[in-house]
């Protein structure tokens, strides 16, 4: 029995449109989902942080009087900490929490960023200071304690969709935006390929093939963005870049111009859920045919989503292996049902709120 001071939860989220454009500085637009993971904890007098994780078997123990040095890759828990150490917050105590998780892990689906916005909430509640982040501050410094921390590739995507939750679009040019969207989406059907993924391996790969050819464009024409460039623009600049280059840069361009279409599909309340689905199978074609980030067993899991009624949906996060979604507003049932005959395990699920401190009470 532990007794609980404080009670966070986070949501995961799916990328709508908008995959692999965060970190180029593109607008995405995501949806946080009613699959959370959950953080109790208690100040305890010991300096040190105690943290049980049962789902997986796991617990991790070290001290809290100073900077914390990593024993792992991606040592997360211990990176928050020092990251908002940095920040001037204080523990004059410990901390000892029971986490418990319902969103897939290694799946596409933001379960470590979850977990690190969870963790990153709980120790300013629990920090000398006391403090209730709001959703910006909360993303700034899980985003730190993630990506910046170990010098990853990726961008902030998952972190400003879990802790803002709901349906959003993310402008990260010139400056970070979130706007709330309008849009009354209804179900949706996740479905994971229970394929390993290598999330680090695949960034690299399609972000840095992005920066280097955009790279090799502005030697030439110091103007040239991908903010403001067409797909038209790219012919002029056939002798810069090679033929993949150029694919590559087409396909971004075309992603990006898929999530400006929706956007104004997403502003109305009474979503057209067809054009939606018809736009989410655009942007698969590209994910698919251009970045190459499918996989066979997941091209399955969608064609037989579609076959069952969904409106359309795509691969969902990093890409190779991990998650799909089909927007299902119809019979989502049957469409797990397709899903889970082509191997995948389905999970129905709705937009959710953002990370939030829930009522407490005495765990188990």
């Amino acid at each position: 029995m532990i007794p609980t001071d404080v009670r966070i939860s986070t949501p995961g989220r799916v990328c709508l449109f908008g995959e692999h454009q965060d970190y180029l500085g593109l607008p995405v637009i995501s949806c946080a989902i009613s699959l959370r993971i959950r953080m109790d904890a208690a100040s305890i007098r010991a300096r040190e942080v105690r943290i049980h994780l049962p789902d997986i078997g796991r617990e991790e123990r070290f001290g809290l009087t100073g900077r914390v040095p990593y024993t792992v890759e991606r040592d997360y828990f211990r990176s928050a900490v020092n990251v908002m150490l940095r920040h001037a917050y204080t523990f004059s105590g410990g901390i000892e929490a029971v986490v418990h998780g319902g969103v897939p892990i290694n799946a596409g689906t933001s379960s470590s960023s979850a977990l690190i916005v969870t963790w990153i909430g709980v120790l300013a509640r629990l920090s000398d200071q006391q403090l209730t982040l709001d959703p910006d501050a909360c993303a700034r410094l899980a985003h730190e304690a993630e990506v910046l921390e170990f010098a990853e590739p990726g961008g902030m995507m998952d972190h400003v969709s879990t802790a803002y939750g709901g349906v959003i679009s993310i402008e990260f040019y010139p400056t970070i935006n979130v706007k709330p969207l309008a849009a009354a989406l209804k179900t949706f059907v996740l479905g994971d390929s229970r394929e390993p993924k290598d999330t680090k391996g695949i960034l690299s790969r399609v972000k840095d093939r992005v920066v280097d050819a955009t790279r090799l464009l502005r030697a030439k024409e110091p103007t040239f963005s991908l903010h403001t460039a067409e797909e038209s623009d790219l012919e002029a600049f056939s002798g810069v870049l090679d033929a993949s280059q150029l694919r590559l840069l087409r396909g971004t361009l075309r992603n990006r111009n898929i999530t400006r279409t929706a956007l104004g599909l997403l502003e109305e309340v009474a979503v057209d859920h067809r054009a939606v689905g018809l736009l989410l199978a655009e942007h698969q074609a590209v994910l698919r045919d251009v970045l190459r980030i499918s996989t066979p067993k997941i091209d399955r899991m969608l064609d037989a989503a579609l076959r069952a009624g969904a409106a359309g949906g795509k691969i969902n996060g990093s890409g190779g292996g991990g998650c799909m979604f089909a927007y299902a507003p119809e019979h989502p049932e049957r469409v797990a049902e397709a899903i889970e005959r082509e191997g995948g395990k389905a999970y129905i699920i709705t937009p959710d709120v953002g990370t939030r401190i829930e009522a407490l009470e005495v765990l188990d």
